[in-house]
């Protein structure tokens, strides 16, 4: 079988610079704007002629981070591991991300777009005009998800004292965490491999997320943050690059 090697055309700017500030489908991040950046040189000027007059643009591009694939995935909708290509998970065989954006101006080799799922800096190898009348599907199944709609319970995050003075400060020296944490929870604050999520004394849980930790409370539907942490020691948080998380222990141990 012959094998194929894709020249990306350009590459999305967005404003998620890492996979856990990523919303998990373009449906969360409605509102989030990117800009598509075509190279020059290659003639797509042309190519991009008349594209202004589709609202919505399918994106094809590389998960360009990712490190190997994984046959078997565990989703965050599922209690166990389900194969790769049943799901829509980042680690396939091909690296091939495919995202709906919607379109809002071009300029020269410049796309604004809103709606974006995309990591900043990913590359992108083609861009399709999204048809209503044969790209959505009403009928379609829902798969191991069933229902049409979203599954599963959605959870109402909110903060406490402690935990809204806590994102202050970490806002106030570049850290923004809410939306990743609030990201996480509102799908599920049960233990599970997927969201790292521990249970701990006193009914309280702790979720880590990447060199943050998060304490909270689970009642009904309802998710309460008390409480923020570093993930790092003591002894580790002077070395370079972790500022904040030195500042935030001279301020809350």
């Amino acid at each position: 079988m012959k094998a194929w090697t894709f020249e990306p055309i350009g590459v999305i700017h967005t404003p998620f610079r890492d996979r856990l500030s990523a919303p998990r489908q373009p449906a969360e991040a409605a509102e989030v704007a990117g800009e598509i950046e075509l190279f020059p040189g290659r003639n797509l000027e042309h190519a991009l002629s008349d594209i202004e007059h589709w609202s919505h643009l399918w994106v094809v591009f590389v998960f360009d981070r990712n490190e190997g694939w994984r046959p078997k995935v565990l989703p965050p909708r599922s209690e166990r591991r389900r194969g790769v290509l049943a799901t829509r998970a980042p680690y396939r065989p091909n690296p091939i991300g495919l995202s709906v954006v919607r379109l809002e101006g071009v300029d020269g080799l410049r796309l604004r777009v809103r709606g974006v799922d995309i990591l900043d800096g990913s590359p992108v190898l083609d861009l399709k005009p999204y048809v209503p009348y044969t790209d959505a599907l009403p009928e379609a199944s829902g798969g191991w998800l069933g229902g049409e709609a979203d599954p599963g319970p959605r959870y109402a995050v909110s903060w406490g004292v402690e935990a809204t003075g806590q994102l202050a400060f970490l806002s106030e020296r570049g850290v923004e965490v809410q939306g990743a944490i609030e990201a996480v929870l509102s799908v599920s604050p049960h233990p599970h491999p997927y969201r790292r999520i521990k249970l701990e004394a006193g009914g309280l849980r702790r979720l880590a997320l990447k060199e943050w930790r998060v304490w909270f409370r689970v009642e009904g539907t309802e998710v309460r943050v008390e409480r923020l942490g570093s993930g790092y020691r003591a002894e580790e948080r002077g070395e370079p690059g972790r500022e904040a998380h030195r500042a935030f222990g001279e301020r809350y141990g």
